[in-house]
């Protein structure tokens, strides 16, 4: 008899952001499911650095959350520092980011899902999987055991195969300190799956104590902190802590050079692609040679503790000029290193190989999230890991999956992408991947997304409420200004001390709201809107909706009606396994890349890159529009 009594429904492989959210999704919609990791006192560690959300990344946290997931309010109880980024910018701009404490970020993450009901945990490596019939049944693990599941979920992170580069040392490993996994790219590649190799680094963590802060640039947090998650579990920090700003100089480039010789991204030895918005500091000096400094952003570990993280200078030169280079960065002349810098080279398998749903086309059953679908980014791994975990559930319980468009979401986004375009080097989420983003703002998530979560079971009727009553005071406010006038003597004072023109006749609130110059506090002087605003009881989450609106309604309608027209070619579906072949009048290379993806509509294959306006008319003249 096996050890593992049960048959699961749903085994997820690795702990990390991807795998934590896929369990937590799975178990939560009601599967009975395993995490397996390799170690359980690292669950949802911060490989890198210690930080969530930012440009587009904190849309994304905030969607992870609208959903049910637990990244915003694990973020949110162990943040030492918040920021807005991008406040001077529209609002589809602005992106939550915070500084975490790392230690309490992985127990908090732990701790959430010891809570978390239908969730076992296994201490263990898996270095096989059990495939029936084109159907995955199970997984073996380093023990030997074989465990059975209804479905998997692979989140392997930088693990599958692992190799760790300081100057010219390799090592295998997965993550500093802990060991490569083995077995499961060989068994996929029997099964037909094409892999492929990339990278990514690290920089060194120091000890604060031997900084002089005092020959660098304070970064405070924002003067009244906001929050990730919408759910009232989690509050705003009442105190935080700072980082620093530094920059690097010439005689620090000079140094590094040196080492170029030694460094396995320029000798040849790692040939892989790393992230292209995250690169090295030795790619920056050879890339950007006319600049003779960079900055680098010096920030703290956790609360307590004394280890600083040096964003910016991720390296795999060897440790020798590593500590020379950085003992010449002001500030940095005395430091103390707890650990060097590395760049580490893994497997991965190209998206095209998955559904929207992120299960493979090859094997039924078997998902992939995260770093193995050739990410970058604990968000990214975190999204796909929660749409993963929720369609493994729905599956094995027979149900219809979730999806999300490019204009719901930018989780719709990223997985279309992935999946109808491929990636030759590691993904990363920018505002401007997505064509909607007037729409996908991180302010409202929540009345995109948790009524979509509601009825897939993960979030509570409490906090439904709470969005459809946001929904409806945001609603009466807008039409509260709409529809009530103002007169010249009681305006045009406020409009002259703002350098905005004045009125000379009655004019409705909504159109004198939507100037440029005025901001909502001057709006608030409009005779009777403080008087709504407290007898609606109206909160500043709200006034931030309604100013939006006010300000942004044309781009806003604008967007509408461009997803209306996607959404129509979202609609027109093409059947699965179509035999593009058959269709003489597509082009050579469209009846390839097609073939190959398969998409499921007219509007994801328009685009595939190699797809051309003419080869999308012919498809829709075949499928009779």
């Amino acid at each position: 008899m096996s050890v593992f009594q049960d048959i699961y429904d749903v085994i997820v492989v690795g702990g990390g952001h991807a795998g934590s959210e896929a369990a937590a999704a799975s178990a939560n919609i009601g599967s009975k499911t395993l995490l397996i990791t390799m170690s359980l006192q690292n669950i949802a560690q911060m490989s890198c650095n210690p930080a969530m959300g930012g440009i587009a990344k904190g849309q994304i946290v905030r969607e992870i959350d609208a959903l049910g997931g637990y990244s915003g309010m694990v973020s949110d109880k162990t943040a030492i520092q918040f920021k807005m980024l991008n406040k001077s910018k529209g609002p589809a701009m602005w992106s939550p980011r915070v500084q975490s404490d790392r230690m309490r970020f992985a127990e908090e993450w732990r701790l959430k899902l010891e809570q978390t009901e239908n969730l076992d945990f296994y201490q263990d490596t898996v270095d096989g999987l059990i495939i029936e019939n084109e159907k995955i049944i199970g997984v073996k693990t380093n023990l030997g055991l074989e465990i059975m599941s209804k479905s998997v979920v692979i989140t392997a992170g930088t693990f599958l195969n692992g190799l760790i580069h300081i100057g010219d040392k390799t090592f295998g490993g997965g993550r500093a300190g802990e060991k490569a996994s083995t077995g499961i790219t060989e068994d996929l590649i029997k099964q037909g799956f094409t892999s492929g190799r990339m990278k990514t680094g690290t920089p060194p963590r120091v000890d604060g104590r031997s900084l002089d802060y005092s020959k660098m640039i304070e970064q405070p947090g924002d003067e009244f902190p906001e929050k990730f998650s919408y759910s009232d579990k989690t509050k705003p920090l009442k105190k935080q802590r700072s980082c620093y700003m530094t920059y690097t100089s010439q005689d620090v480039h000079d140094l590094l050079r040196t080492g170029f010789d030694r460094s396995p991204m320029f000798n040849g030895r790692i040939k892989s692609l790393g992230p292209r918005y995250c690169p090295s500091i030795e790619d920056k000096i050879d890339r950007f040679a006319t600049k003779d400094k960079h900055q680098l952003f010096i920030e703290p570990e956790g609360w307590d503790t004394v280890e600083v993280y040096v964003n910016g200078f991720s390296t795999s030169l060897p440790e020798d000029i590593q500590a020379k280079a950085l003992r010449k960065v002001a500030g940095f002349e005395n430091v103390k290193f707890f650990r060097f810098g590395y760049a580490i080279e893994y497997d991965f398998f190209q998206p095209t190989q998955l559904k929207h749903t992120l299960e493979t086309k090859l094997i039924d059953g078997l998902f992939f999230a995260g770093q193995i679908n050739g990410t970058t980014g604990y968000e990214e791994a975190a999204a796909q890991g929660l749409m993963a975990g929720i369609n493994a559930a729905l599956k094995v319980q027979e149900k219809q999956p979730f999806l999300l468009k490019r204009n719901e979401a930018y989780i719709g986004v990223l997985i279309d992408d992935l999946i109808t375009k491929g990636t030759e080097e590691p993904y990363r989420m920018f505002t401007s991947r997505a064509e909607y983003r007037t729409l996908l703002r991180q302010d409202n998530a929540d009345l995109r997304l948790t009524p979509k979560a509601y009825e897939l079971g993960l979030v509570s009727k409490k906090r439904l409420d709470r969005v459809i009553e946001k929904q409806e005071k945001t609603e009466a406010f807008v039409a509260f200004l709409k529809t009530t006038s103002v007169k010249p003597e009681d305006i045009n004072q406020i409009l002259k001390d703002k350098d905005s023109a004045e009125i000379s006749q009655s004019m409705k609130m909504f159109k004198i709201a939507a100037r440029p110059q005025l901001d909502f506090n001057d709006v608030r002087q409009f005779p009777g809107v403080n008087d709504f605003i407290i007898d609606n009881n109206i909160d500043n989450e709200i006034i931030e909706q309604t100013e939006i609106h006010v300000k942004y309604a044309g781009y806003i309608e604008k967007e509408k009606n461009n997803a209306d027209k996607l959404s129509r070619l979202e609609n027109i579906f093409i059947p699965s396994n179509f035999d593009y072949t058959k269709v003489k009048s597509l082009s050579y290379e469209a009846r390839e890349k097609l073939s190959n993806i398969q998409p499921t509509s007219i509007s994801q294959a328009s685009r595939i890159s190699g797809v051309s306006p003419s080869d999308v008319s012919v498809l829709l003249v075949y499928m009779g529009r």
